[in-house]
């Protein structure tokens, strides 16, 4: 668990007090000299050099994060607080903490052990959150090309060989004014058309964007082309992947058709742009 892992040792740094001093630079110049040293390119004959690259990475990553850090040392201050108190504890210290404790919990004050434990278990859990959050970064980039367009990078990240069924993807954006979202806030969103699967951000400085998976066809249907979000910044929502005449009715076929026809192609990017300022401008109204 990346929680119990010492990312300043992976790196051949210290820790505690010392390790929460040094600077970004000190810790990128430590990565790359390490990096040097396990690459797996040098180390052809161990079983085990991927992975400990990978390790290594992956905590030059959180090291390299401010929010992480910051609860990582947090952590390690917590735990060798923790440490020193144990071990200052003989027979005779702990009978006299125990008679304190008791008279502390008499006396209704907190006992703060518990609450030691619990500031432990907060942190341990934000830092785990961040470790997830860095992860899901890492391995954005690493599927999404930075010199390959919007649409291509999702055909790339989306399409190649992991089984996912295109027609249940559906692709939304939202300008950065206002409110932003999260993918837990778009997942309730769309929770009213269907069950949802997954939702992966994909944001821009200007321009945020979304690839939310539903379980099936039709919520992708259900949801396409709806209004929804906040009135102040509200979404526009369409189809990863236009959904084929052959696979709807013929009494469905012409209305579904002329829906998703204008979704695709050429002129894709103004239709989107411009779907986005109607809905924009129909908010401001309503204020």
């Amino acid at each position: 668990m990346d929680v119990d892992v010492n990312h300043y040792e992976v790196l051949g740094l210290p820790s505690g007090v010392e390790g929460a001093k040094l600077t970004e630079k000190e810790i990128s110049k430590a990565y790359k000299l390490k990096a040097l040293e396990l690459h797996p390119d040098k180390r052809p004959d161990d079983p085990n050099a991927h992975d400990n690259f990978q390790k290594l990475k992956s905590s030059y990553e959180i090291l390299k994060d401010e929010k992480a850090r910051k609860l990582f040392d947090d952590l390690i201050k917590i735990k060798r607080e923790k440490q020193q108190r144990q071990s200052q504890q003989d027979s005779k210290k702990r009978k006299m903490m125990s008679d304190l404790e008791e008279r502390e919990r008499a006396a209704f004050a907190p006992d703060p052990s518990v609450k030691a434990r619990k500031e432990e278990e907060r942190i341990a859990k934000q830092l785990k959150e961040e470790i997830e959050r860095i992860r899901a970064t890492m391995l954005a980039k690493k599927e999404s090309p930075a010199s390959s367009a919007p649409q291509r990078e999702t055909k790339q990240s989306w399409g190649g060989g992991g089984g996912l069924d295109k027609d249940k993807v559906l692709k939304v954006s939202w300008e950065k004014v206002g409110e932003d979202y999260t993918a837990e806030r778009l997942r309730e969103i769309f929770s009213e058309f269907g069950v949802v699967d997954d939702v992966v951000i994909k944001s821009s400085k200007k321009k945020g964007s979304a690839l939310v998976v539903m379980a099936t066809k039709d919520a992708v249907v259900a949801a396409t082309g709806s209004v929804c979000g906040s009135l102040s910044n509200p979404l526009l929502v369409l189809p990863l992947q236009p959904v084929l005449a052959t696979e709807f009715p013929s009494a469905q076929r012409s209305a579904e058709t002329d829906h998703i026809s204008n979704l695709v192609g050429p002129g894709y990017q103004a239709y989107e742009d411009s779907i986005l300022q109607k809905i924009q401008m129909a908010a401001k109204r309503q204020k």
